[in-house]
């Protein structure tokens, strides 16, 4: 029997709240889970158009190791006609992973096998540039100190950003080691904020993944997106 995962699920201390500024879209994040042997990550998000109401989705396929995206590991889909009331766009989502069902099979990705969460933020509540969050495995018996290090340049339409994230891990024993995760040499346009999200291990092999809040600019607010860094420990 496959011993069940008990871990500390840690939250933000309200320091900062986003600004009230709002005229984008807000992203839905999805787990769609690891290959048996934790090297492929798979995940999407999905929502709503706010100036066409037009549902849409897109669908990440991740080799963790190299922490980058599988040969046609990015597929996007937008409906092309708007949602009902009431509607959230999920059926976006649906619908991309219907059609692309062989992309899990290919990367041996089951559904089931999704992340174990370490940490979660609470809404609205993003520590501070360079804040050190805390959380733990108790399975393995190690805790981790993360902090997300942002740098930005520009601004208005030629703003562009990056970012990196320093963990500590410390083991039962006490041993530590230092990684940094991220590809801080890409510059992303418009993206005016960063912040840890989620964090998750594989099941069994110790494949973590952060999930990272995107704050993007658009005309008069701006719309919220989902990206991921992955690291094998």
């Amino acid at each position: 029997m496959v011993p069940t995962k008990t871990c500390l699920l840690a939250v933000c201390i309200p320091l900062i709240a986003l600004s009230p500024l709002w005229a984008g879209d807000a992203a839905s994040f999805v787990d769609l889970g690891f290959s048996p042997d934790g090297r492929i990550y798979m995940f999407a998000q999905y929502g709503v158009q706010s100036n066409t109401l037009r549902p849409w989705a897109d669908l990440f396929v991740v080799d963790v190791p190299r922490n980058n995206f599988v040969s046609g590991g990015r597929i996007s889909y937008t409906h092309d006609s708007p949602v009902l009331a009431g509607q959230d766009g999920s059926g976006a989502l649906y619908r991309i992973i219907a059609r692309n069902a062989s992309m899990a099979e290919q990367h041996g990705v089951t559904f089931l096998r999704q992340g174990q969460p370490l940490y979660i933020a609470l809404d609205n509540d993003p520590p501070p540039s360079g804040e050190r969050i805390e959380f733990r495995d108790f399975e393995s018996g190690n805790s981790f100190q993360a902090s997300l290090v942002p740098y930005l340049e520009g601004s208005g339409d030629s703003l562009k950003s990056s970012f990196y994230i320093n963990l500590e891990r410390t083991g039962p024993g006490g041993a530590k080691k230092s990684y940094t995760v991220g590809t801080p040499g890409i510059k992303r346009p418009l993206i005016t904020a960063y912040r840890i999200k989620k964090v998750m291990i594989a099941p069994h092999d110790g494949s973590i993944i952060f999930v990272i809040e995107m704050k993007r600019q658009v005309q008069n607010g701006y719309d919220i997106r989902y990206m991921i860094e992955a690291a094998r420990l």
